[in-house]
């Protein structure tokens, strides 16, 4: 026999089933709720929180404007509510909503903006008119969730219900990040967009709607560069508008449309909603002009059609209607697509939002009119829409792109924006793809105020030193990059090639005609001035990558010829490159990163093995007999960590020497989101170098077939924040006067090189190697040494201030000293540790790392609350 259950079990159940019931349909009902009557009142919580500063050009609402309706007040009208940014879906809203990497989408969208504002203030004085706002906002700034679920019919609160303001308008501005996704702070965006579209609480095309006063409308630019990806060039743009249109019901705000023009409808007119800016081609500026034309004449055919949905027979004519459905069914007999930017791959093409004959609401305005369509004028002018990339025509863009690639005419690297860009930084261009630039440190031990880092490591003259480059593009967007990415950028080289003999030529004269104009800088020494017409080194390191140039070895040469020596900087992308290099004086890579996840962040390659190359690069410094440098880049906060994993890279080619610098800040800039706080002082940068020479002994001590040579600090110079590791096999000798220490030798023997130089060309069978071509580091130059590495035969210059600044500190970052070597009182110094003890309170003992959604990182630290600060006595 089976047992029967406990009566107090079967009495339970069905209390238990309708308790459940009832918390699942209270659950529903509240969602359904806060859905449809969300409260409006706290508009500027909608937005996410950001948890740092914004520039003013960033603010969420930059500018709302009306047009007055009332007879007789023709004329921009502020809102009363300047304060409060409109939702996304409020009927008369545009929005622009961008995010910006390098600061030219931040333009567009303010150029869109400014567009729209002057246009609708033109207007405002022929035409009785309701009211448009235009705002502004940054991506990252949005809960989407909440902006396009959670609607709110704001038609009665701001009385317009019985006018004709035109529905909600989207724009997008988007650049292309790695991989073909958003920046990071900005993929919430498609995130957002994407759960919405396969959330089951959400109805499906939420955002489509037969009334015109609430549908929104969306329209998009994308920019990118094929130098890093044909393929996903504007991908974040399409991607958003897909899912926008193809998925949530949202329309394309510019249609399709037939016009009278035979060659427009032979053609077949595309939508216009969507077109994409490729700065490798350089014609981004022109695509986003006939974007945006296209967007604004649309928002006033829209907003200044005349009403007529009064007259019955307003209806469009069956020509008409024949030629829509033409248009939108646009599938002929060889199988292409709809001119529709919506029915993309991505896009759901049963559920496309646009342009279907099965919505005819949605394809007119209520009253009858198009709101879809451009004017007839822009379209009779518009002829030329074979320049215009749209998502249609993006396949065929790439492809004509690709064989102008492969064109047996090469083009000029550097277009005419980029030149005046670079103009303006005062380089001096040299035919198609060269450049010179008098560095500062020439014009320093011009003027004998000590000379830079390379005298104090290596004994170059300062003042007789060409800083030049034979190829402007590089392979790289480092965000720590001081020329701000006003170059080209490719991976391989694809441009016309300049003679390496009229390179060198043109360099060296523009160099000489700099030095000439430094004559009248007040405390030039002539006899440096005078010996400075001769130019006896080169850095090729100016900007871009060297090493791309197709003739770099006949241009090194070159410069041996005239007894030049050539320090080379290479990115570390091109191994075969530097594998084929003829012997030089100083080769050096770039080591900016110690795993791959840092190295993308940091360097921005456009290869996508960048770390493979690097690691490839590396190796082959091992099979140089000349001198090879790793040149490792500090940014706090960016690549300061790990330094076990710089150690493994810098033994993959046992370098010679390894140069560690801390970043130089070079101010704000839209292609950097470094700021002061990532630049490392010169004691962080000595504290960083030790550990390196410890992480590369300890792997030195692991033994192993080819065990890795011993380092040790060998030179300083404090000015520039670099401290150099050299080699103790090939750099370091017993000191005659006490063998028990070490005598340096990292300085060049250069006639010796250029003797070495010319040898190895005559026969390539002989080769020489680092020991061959060495000179004794003096004194002064060598690390700890009291001058800090600043050649004791110039002066040192200090601005004359009114109050000096702290100089030197405890072990704990207070100050003992200033600038003048003057003590501070003992009184003094237990205040500034008193504040020093707060200062731990506030942010705590270790230095803290605060990210922010831009990217930005800000560093803090309490023990250095009192580096570069004034004495106030």
């Amino acid at each position: 026999t089976t047992m029967a259950p406990p009566k107090s079990t079967v009495s339970l159940l069905p209390v238990a089933v309708s308790v459940g019931a009832a918390v699942l349909t209270t659950a529903w009902l509240y969602r359904q709720i806060n859905l449809d009557t969300k409260p409006s009142d706290n508009h500027q919580e909608r937005r996410a929180d950001v948890s740092e500063p914004k520039p003013q050009t960033d603010v969420l609402l930059q500018r709302e404007i009306g047009i007055s309706n009332t007879q007789g007040q023709d004329g921009i009208l502020p809102n009363d509510t300047d304060d409060i940014a409109p939702r996304i879906l409020s009927p008369g809203t545009v929005t622009i909503a961008y995010c910006s990497t390098t600061g030219t989408c931040s333009g567009f969208a303010n150029r869109l903006r400014q567009e729209l504002i002057e246009r609708l203030e033109v207007a405002s004085a022929k035409f009785a008119s309701p009211a448009r706002r235009v705002q502004l906002i940054q991506v990252s700034e949005v809960d989407w969730w909440d902006e396009l679920v959670n609607n709110e019919d704001e038609l009665e609160s701001d009385g317009n219900a019985n006018r004709k303001v035109g529905g909600p308008i989207l724009l997008f501005v988007l650049p292309t990040w790695t991989d073909g996704t958003l920046p990071p702070d900005s993929q919430v965006l498609l995130q957002s967009l994407e759960e919405i579209s396969t959330d089951w609480r959400v109805a499906p095309e939420p955002l489509r709607s037969s009334n015109p006063q609430t549908q929104l409308k969306v329209g998009a630019f994308g920019m990118g560069s094929s130098a890093y990806d044909a393929v996903t060039v504007g991908k974040p743009a399409k991607d958003v508008f897909s899912c926008l249109v193809g998925k949530l019901g949202a329309r394309p705000l510019v249609g399709a449309k037939p016009v009278s023009n035979k060659k427009n409808v032979e053609s077949g007119r595309k939508s216009k909603s969507l077109m994409i800016g490729d700065s490798e081609v350089g014609d981004s500026d022109v695509v986003f002009e006939k974007w945006m034309s296209g967007i604004v004449s649309s928002i006033f055919t829209e907003l200044y059609t005349p009403t007529v949905s009064s007259n019955p027979k307003s209806k469009p004519s069956v020509k008409k209607q024949e030629q829509l459905q033409t248009q939108c069914d646009n599938k002929g007999s060889e199988g292409k697509e709809s001119g529709c930017a919506c029915k993309s791959e991505t896009a759901d093409s049963s559920n496309t939002g646009c342009c279907s004959s099965n919505h005819e609401s949605d394809t007119k305005n209520g009253d009858g009119s198009s709101t879809d369509s451009l004017s007839e004028d822009e379209d009779d002018d518009d002829d030329d829409d074979d320049a215009i990339v749209d998502l249609e025509d993006m396949g065929n863009v790439m492809k004509s792109q690709s064989s102008a690639m492969k064109s047996s005419v090469p083009k000029e690297m550097v277009t005419p924006k980029q030149a005046k860009a670079l103009k303006k930084e005062g380089y001096k261009l040299i035919g198609t793809h060269s450049a010179v630039k008098l560095c500062r440190w020439t014009k320093h031990q011009l003027r004998g105020r000590g000379g830079c880092y390379k005298h104090t490591h290596y004994g170059i003259t300062s003042y007789q030193c060409m800083e030049a480059t034979p190829s402007l593009a590089c392979a790289n967007k480092c965000v720590f990059c001081w020329r701000h990415h006003k170059n080209p950028v490719g991976r391989e080289w694809r441009w016309k090639t300049d003679d390496p003999t009229m390179i060198v030529e043109e360099a060296v004269n523009m160099h000489v005609d700099m030095i000439k104009e430094t004559r009248g800088i007040p405390g030039i020494q002539m006899d440096r001035w005078a010996e400075a017409h001769k130019v006896r080194h080169c850095a090729l390191s100016l900007v871009g990558e060297p090493i791309m140039y197709p003739r770099i070895n006949e241009l090194l040469h070159e410069l041996h010829e005239r007894e030049i020596s050539t320090f080379l900087v290479t990115n570390g992308q091109h191994p075969q490159a530097i594998n084929d290099l003829v012997p030089i004086t100083q080769l050096y890579v770039s080591v900016d990163a110690s795993t791959p996840e840092s190295l993308e962040a940091i360097d921005r390659p456009l290869f996508r093995d960048a770390w493979d190359r690097l690691k490839q690069s590396l190796s082959c410094l091992k099979r140089k007999g000349q001198r090879t440098v790793a040149r490792l880049t500090v940014v706090k906060g960016w690549n300061s960590e790990e330094i076990g994993g710089y150690a493994r890279l810098i033994a993959l080619g046992h370098c010679s020497l390894v140069e560690v610098k801390g970043v130089t800040f070079c101010g704000k800039s839209d292609a950097s989101n470094l700021n002061m706080t990532n630049t490392p002082w010169h004691h962080e940068v000595v504290e960083f170098t030790k550990i390196l020479r410890d992480e590369l002994n300890a792997i030195r001590e692991e033994g192993g077939d080819d065990p890795l040579p011993e380092y040790d600090l060998a030179c300083e110079h404090k000015h520039s924040c670099s401290v150099l590791l050299a080699r103790v096999d090939q750099f370091a000798v017993p000191d005659p006067d006490d063998p028990s220490k070490r005598k340096w030798r990292t300085w060049i023997d250069y006639d010796k090189f250029q003797m070495l130089a010319k040898k190895h060309k005559v026969d390539p069978a002989f080769t020489f190697g680092v020991k061959d071509y060495i000179a004794d580091t003096p004194s002064w130059a060598v690390f700890g040494a009291d001058e800090e590495g600043f050649d004791p035969t110039d002066n040192r210059h200090r601005r004359k201030k009114k109050y000096p600044k702290y100089a030197r500190f405890d072990e704990k970052g207070v100050p003992t000293h200033d600038t003048f070597d003057q003590s501070l009182d003992s009184d003094e110094i237990a205040r500034l540790r008193s504040l020093m003890e707060q200062k731990k309170v506030e942010v705590g003992e270790a230095t803290t790392v605060t990210e922010f959604k831009s990217g930005e990182k800000r560093i803090e630290d309490a023990s250095l609350m009192f580096r570069g600060l004034v004495v106030i006595r």
